[in-house]
C-alpha cells in the first residue's frame, strides 16, 4: 500500500466517480482504476461495489475511508512542519470560510497577507458554519473562519471580529424605515432563511428562542444556500430575511431594521493537536489576532 493508492481510493470514494476522480488527481481513468485494483488485491478486500456503471463503497470502504483520511492528515501535517523549517511563512495555507465571513470580512485582509506574505499559497473554500467545523476536525483544513458559536469542544476557538444580525426587507416592505421590528410581529411576514447548518440561521434561532418566538409560527418560504441567493429575492419583495450588516456594501438598495440582541462573534477555528505552521501565523497577524497554542474554546 503506497500513499498515492491512498490518494487515489479518497478522491475516488469522495466522488464515486471514477472518471471525475481522474480529472481531479490529473490521471487517466485506467491508472485510477488500477490503483484501486491493486489496492483491493493487496488487501483482498472490495471497497467497493460495482452497479451497472456507478459504483459505491462497500462497508468495508466506509471504514477504510475514514483512516486513509486520517493517514493523509498526518502525511500532509509532516510535510508541512518540514516546510516550516524553512523560517519563512510560505507554503499552502487551507482556510475554510463560511460564506459571510468569505463574502464580507475576509477579502481585504487575505490581499493583506498577500502583500505581507507573498510566498504563502492561500487556498480558500467557502461553506457553512456545519461544514468548515468538520473540514478543520478532519485536517482538510489549516483554519477555519465562522460566525457564530461551534459545538465541537475538540476545535480550538479564538475571536477575531464580530458584524451584528439585522433584518432585511425591501424598500416598499411595511418594516423598511422602521427603527426596529418587535418579535411578536414577526409572523406578519413571510422570510426566507438560510440553511440548516449555517451560523447565520443558528444564530436567528437562537435569537428566536431568546425572545419567546417559535421558527414554527414564522411562514418561512423557503431556504437558501448563500447570502446573495437570499439578497436577491428579497430584492424581489414580499419577504424578509435575517442576515449580517456587512452585506449592506452589496445590496444598498435594501432596507435594514436592527434586532435586539444581534450581535454575534467571528470565530477562527484550529485543531489543537496540528502543529501550528508560520503561515498560519502569519495569518493571524494579519487578522490582528495572535495565533494562540493553548485550547481556549471561545
Amino acid at each position: 500500500m503506497t500513499f498515492e493508492q491512498l490518494r487515489v481510493f479518497v478522491v475516488v470514494a469522495e466522488r464515486l466517480h471514477v472518471t471525475r476522480a481522474a480529472e481531479a488527481l490529473n490521471l487517466t481513468q485506467s491508472a485510477v482504476s488500477v490503483s484501486i485494483a491493486k489496492l483491493e488485491e493487496q488487501s483482498d478486500v472490495k471497497l467497493f461495489h460495482r452497479i451497472g456503471r456507478g459504483i459505491e463503497l462497500s462497508e468495508a470502504g466506509k471504514i477504510f475511508l475514514e483512516e486513509a483520511r486520517q493517514i493523509l492528515a498526518r502525511m500532509d501535517s509532516a510535510r508541512v512542519v518540514l516546510q516550516d523549517l524553512a523560517r519563512e511563512p510560505r507554503g499552502r495555507l487551507r482556510v475554510y470560510s463560511s460564506q459571510t465571513v468569505a463574502s464580507y470580512w475576509l477579502p481585504p485582509r487575505l490581499v493583506g497577507l498577500h502583500e505581507a506574505f507573498p510566498e504563502i499559497d492561500i487556498q480558500v473554500t467557502v461553506g457553512n458554519t456545519a461544514q468548515v467545523a468538520a473540514a478543520v476536525g478532519e485536517g482538510r483544513a489549516d483554519v477555519g473562519l465562522v460566525e457564530g458559536e461551534v459545538g465541537d469542544s475538540t476545535l480550538h476557538q479564538q475571536v477575531i471580529g464580530q458584524d451584528h444580525l439585522v433584518i432585511w426587507v425591501r424598500q416598499d416592505h411595511p418594516w423598511a424605515g422602521c427603527r426596529r421590528v418587535e418579535p411578536a410581529d414577526y409572523d406578519k411576514s413571510r422570510w426566507i432563511l438560510r440553511e440548516r447548518g449555517s451560523g447565520t440561521r443558528a444564530e436567528f434561532e437562537r435569537h428566536l428562542a431568546q425572545t419567546g418566538v417559535a421558527l414554527e409560527d414564522l411562514t418561512v418560504s423557503f431556504e437558501l444556500p448563500s447570502n446573495e441567493a437570499i439578497l436577491g429575492a428579497i430584492a424581489a419583495g414580499g419577504h424578509a430575511t435575517a442576515l449580517s450588516d456587512l452585506a449592506l456594501t452589496h445590496a444598498p438598495s435594501l432596507a435594514t431594521v436592527r434586532m435586539d440582541g444581534g450581535a454575534r462573534r467571528f470565530s477562527a477555528l484550529t485543531h489543537p493537536s496540528r502543529h501550528r505552521t508560520r503561515a498560519m501565523a502569519a495569518l493571524f497577524e494579519v487578522l490582528g489576532c495572535p495565533l494562540q497554542n493553548s485550547h481556549q474554546p471561545a
